[in-house]
């Protein structure tokens, strides 16, 4: 990272921004604040109209926010705009079992002050992150919006790239980011191709009120048919992330609040006591799919649009901002040096810091669930034994830790203290 190859110096141009961001969700306008740091300007291309985006109520979504990604949030500038609705994650606690039976002695169990850092993590709803970002953008010069508004054409010359939107206007910068999601039309009118599968399960999302306090405590409970996560929220309130099999999901969805409650509390059990539910039930389907490459001339996928993965270790959203951690650095590096920004070996520079990364990150995502999803006696018998035995190792369990607060690997400039 420190010696590259020395790229051509960027030829001057009429450009509405440096950067075209497609995709107004959370990891493009992050992205257009980190490279705002280094003097970049953007333009983020969304959708959906602003009112929409940023008075939304809570739709069960809900981030764990590894100890990195906090720490990104806090150099942007986002992060004392949410802190107060943010619940610190203290300890994890993970278990096998059956609905009907409860969990195995055997189990794993993680607390934040067998590290000197702090928390893991934070738990935050998506509403105030959403809403945190685009507050922050608004108040940067260097950021322009689009809202209500869709990318349908996109080209790439020498000298840059330009798009070409719904309402017939034309925007024109140096590089294109695809912030578009797991469906990215970025990434596909580029041609980039996909990698991937669906796992024949539905997540399962809600808020849950419980009688006694979670002490910021996590849980992810494995099942056969899929595990479920139990996640701290402020006051005496957990977001859950069920997973089942497609059809199970379907016939629990389509019960009443009243019904779904009672296929649910054999799952959740009763050790935050008496259980509610609170707010509106939503479903969203789980597949693995992974870009070919994260990069073209003068583009690159950042977030679900180069890799979206099963939410079994909570990392999407980790994964996407150190994507975007990284990629700000590389601009940054690029920018003082007098290069092109878009210049080929510029972005393969990102490609090669994040591509083996979140690669092994989906596979182990992909092997947990399907180590864990199944009831198979051989294979119950050995996660148990292995669950006991990790609770037993001080130094695999504190690396264990570490790897949940995104401390570990070549992390980003923007994710350290």
């Amino acid at each position: 990272m420190d010696n590259p190859a020395r790229t051509d110096i960027f030829r001057g141009m009429d450009h509405d921004s440096d950067l075209l961001i497609v995709g107004g969700g959370l990891n493009g306008p992050a992205l257009a604040l980190a490279a705002a740091r280094a003097g970049l300007s953007s333009t983020v291309i969304d959708a959906l109209p602003e009112p929409a985006r940023k008075n939304a109520a809570f739709d069960g979504r809900a981030y764990a926010l590894a100890l990195a990604s906090v720490r990104l949030l806090r150099n942007l500038g986002v992060w004392e705009r949410v802190a107060e609705n943010a619940q610190p994650m203290l300890e994890i606690k993970v278990s096998d079992g059956r609905a009907d039976q409860g969990a195995s002695p055997f189990f794993m169990h993680f607390d934040h002050a067998e590290i000197e850092e702090g928390p893991m993590g934070h738990m935050l709803e998506d509403r105030f992150l959403r809403r945190a970002l685009m507050e922050a953008m608004a108040e940067e010069p260097r950021i322009a919006q689009v809202s209500n508004d869709t990318v349908t054409g996109q080209e790439v010359d020498a000298t840059g790239v330009s798009v070409t939107l719904a309402s017939g206007k034309a925007l024109r910068g140096r590089l294109l980011i695809g912030a578009d999601g797991r469906a990215s039309g970025t990434a596909a009118r580029a041609g980039i191709k996909r990698t991937g599968w669906g796992y024949g399960q539905t997540a399962l999302v809600a808020a849950i009120e419980h009688a006694l306090p979670h002490h910021g405590i996590a849980h992810q409970f494995f099942m056969p048919p899929g595990p479920l996560a139990i996640l701290p929220l402020p006051g005496n309130v957990s977001s859950i992330v069920w997973s089942e099999t497609d059809a199970t999901a379907a016939r629990f969805a389509a019960l009443s609040d009243a019904e779904f409650m009672e296929v649910l509390r054999p799952r959740f059990g009763d050790f935050l006591g008496d259980i509610r539910l609170r707010g509106k039930r939503y479903t969203y389907p789980l597949s693995l799919t992974v870009a070919q490459s994260f990069i073209a001339p003068r583009l690159a996928l950042v977030g679900d649009a180069a890799h979206g993965m099963h939410p079994i270790a909570g990392q999407g959203l980790n994964a996407g901002l150190r994507d975007v951690a990284a990629l700000a650095q590389v601009l940054t590096e690029a920018a003082r040096r007098g290069e092109d920004i878009a210049a080929a070996d510029v972005l393969r520079r990102y490609q090669q810091w994040r591509r083996f990364d979140t690669a092994t990150l989906a596979m182990a995502t992909d092997l947990t669930n399907r180590l864990f999803s199944n009831d198979n006696p051989l294979l119950r018998a050995a996660r148990d034994l292995g669950m006991g035995a990790i609770g037993h190792m001080p130094a695999l369990r504190r690396g264990f830790i570490r790897e949940a607060a995104g401390l570990t690997g070549d992390l980003p400039a923007l994710m350290k203290a």
